[in-house]
C-alpha cells in the first residue's frame, strides 16, 4: 500500500494523522503539579505511579513540538510540565531533579543523568517553541549536569548519585550517554553553542570503538572506569533500562544520531562525513539483521546475545520507532532503496501490530507473537518515540535537531 511507502502523499498523510492522534491521546497527562502522570492504555493517567523527570522531560520536548505544529492546547500543555519541572520535581535543597514523586509527594532516590539529558533536551525544544522560563530551565539543566555528570577528561558521563550528590554509584551506562548526545545536539541547535556539539561528537567516537571491538552490538554496561560489563542483569534480561546483552533498538538508534552529528559538524572532511555514516549503517544493519522478523514473526526482539541470537522475544514501540527513523535518515543520506523497503515493511508492521487503533496511540511491548504484553511497559507512559518517528523520517535537514526544524 501506498501509505507505507517513503516519500508519497499517502505516507506523508498517514504520519501527519498518526502525529495529530498521539498529540490528542496525551492530553491528560499534567498533574496539578505538572508532573506528568503515567498514561494508561486509553491515556487516562495512573495517578498512583509515580510521576517521573524523564516522563516529565519528555512530555515537554513533545507539547513544544506541538506548539509549533499547530496542536490545539500544546501551549498549556507545555507550560504544565515546564511547571512540573521548575517545581514540585526540581530539588530546591540539593540541586537538580529528583528521579519522580510517589503519588503521596514523596521524592524517589537517586539523581538520575538520563533524566537530566531529557531535561536538557525538553528546555531546548520549550526555547524554540519561546515557552516563558525555558531559557532559565535550560541554564539550570546544564548548570547541574556539567557539575555532577558531565567528565570533561573522558568525554563521558557517569550515570547516577544519591538525592544529596554525594555518593556516586560505580555503574556506568550507554544508554544515558546517547541521550546526553541526543540532548547535547539539540543544546548545540538552540544555543548555537559548538561546544554541546563536540562533546557529543566526544561520547560518539568512543562508543563506535566500543562498537567496532564486538561486532557492532555497543555493549551497554560498565564499571566504574569504563570496562564493559557484558553480564550486567543475566539474572534479570528484560530490564527496561538496563536489560541484558546487546540491545539492536539502541544500535539503531546510535545509527540514526551518528548521521545527525557527522552531518552537523562543520570540521569534518566530506571523506569523514562518509567513513561515519557508513558507521551508522553498520550498526543499523547489524542490528536489523540480528533482530528484524529473527525468530519466524515479524517485529524486532528487544535483545540479543552476543552472538546475535535474540534472549528477549518481547517487541518493545520504541525499537520500532527507531527503526521506522533511521530507515529514513539512511536512504536520505545514502540513497540506498534498501532502507526505504526497510522503511515500508516497518511502516506495515507498524499499522498492522503496533498503532492501538481503538484507544490510540501505540502499544508499548507485544510478545514474541505481537500479542499484548505489559510484563515490562504496562499501559502507554508517554508518546516521545512513537511521536517522533511520525517527524523524522520527513526532515531534510537530518543534521539538525527535530524541533528545531519545525520553527518557522
Amino acid at each position: 500500500m501506498k501509505k507505507y511507502i517513503l516519500n508519497t502523499s499517502e505516507n506523508i498523510q498517514f504520519l501527519k494523522e498518526c502525529c495529530g492522534t498521539l498529540l490528542s491521546f496525551g492530553h491528560n497527562f499534567p498533574s496539578p503539579g505538572g508532573g506528568s502522570y503515567y498514561l494508561g492504555d486509553d491515556g487516562t493517567p495512573w495517578k498512583e505511579r509515580p510521576r517521573e523527570t524523564w516522563i516529565t522531560s519528555r512530555m515537554l520536548h513533545v507539547y513544544s513540538m506541538g506548539c509549533m505544529l499547530g496542536h490545539e492546547g500544546s501551549e498549556d500543555l507545555a507550560d504544565a510540565a515546564l511547571e512540573g519541572l521548575i517545581g514540585e520535581l526540581n530539588d530546591k535543597e540539593n540541586g537538580g531533579w529528583y528521579a519522580g514523586l510517589t503519588s503521596d509527594n514523596k521524592p524517589l532516590p537517586t539523581k538520575q543523568c538520563y533524566a537530566h539529558a531529557f531535561v536538557i533536551l525538553a528546555a531546548s525544544s520549550a526555547m524554540l517553541a519561546r515557552r516563558p522560563g525555558a531559557k532559565e530551565l535550560l541554564d539550570e539543566a546544564i548548570r547541574i549536569y556539567d557539575k555532577y555528570f558531565w567528565d570533561e577528561k573522558l568525554g563521558l558521563s557517569v550515570d547516577t548519585w544519591n538525592t544529596e550528590f554525594t555518593e556516586l554509584d560505580d555503574y556506568r551506562g550507554i544508554n544515558a550517554n546517547m541521550h546526553t548526545v541526543e540532548a547535547f545536539l539539540a543544546a548545540a541547535d538552540v544555543l548555537e553553542d559548538e561546544k554541546y556539539r563536540v562533546r557529543a561528537g566526544r561520547i560518539t567516537d568512543t562508543v563506535i570503538g566500543w562498537a567496532r571491538d564486538n561486532d557492532y552490538r555497543i555493549p551497554e554496561h560498565f564499571t566504574s572506569d569504563w570496562k564493559p560489563n557484558l553480564e550486567c542483569n543475566s539474572d534479570k534480561k528484560d530490564d527496561p533500562f538496563k536489560p541484558y546483552g546487546a540491545t539492536p533498538g539502541h544500535g539503531i538508534e546510535w545509527a540514526r544520531l551518528i548521521v545527525q552529528w557527522a552531518t552537523s559538524t562543520n570540521s569534518l572532511t566530506d571523506e569523514k562525513r562518509q567513513a561515519y555514516i557508513q558507521v551508522a549503517e553498520k550498526l543499523y544493519n547489524r542490528a536489523i539483521e540480528d533482530a528484524w522478523n529473527a525468530d519466524g514473526a515479524p517485529g524486532i526482539c528487544y535483545t540479543t546475545g552476543w552472538d546475535g541470537a535474540p534472549i528477549v522475544h518481547d517487541r518493545m514501540h520504541w525499537t520500532l520507532a527507531e527503526a521506522i527513523n533511521s530507515s529514513a535518515v539512511l536512504f536520505r543520506v545514502t540513497g540506498n532503496e534498501k532502507y526505504a523497503k526497510d522503511y515500508e515493511a516497518f511502516m506495515e508492521y507498524l499499522d498492522t501490530y503496533v498503532i492501538d487503533h481503538v484507544n490510540g496511540s501505540w502499544f508499548h511491548q507485544l510478545d514474541r507473537n505481537n500479542k499484548l504484553l505489559t510484563t515490562v511497559w504496562p499501559g502507554k507512559s508517554d508518546i516521545y518515540h512513537a511521536l517522533q518517528a511520525t517527524l523524522i523520517p520527513y526532515n531534510e535537514q537530518v543534521g539538525v535537531s527535530i524541533a528545531k526544524t519545525l520553527t518557522k
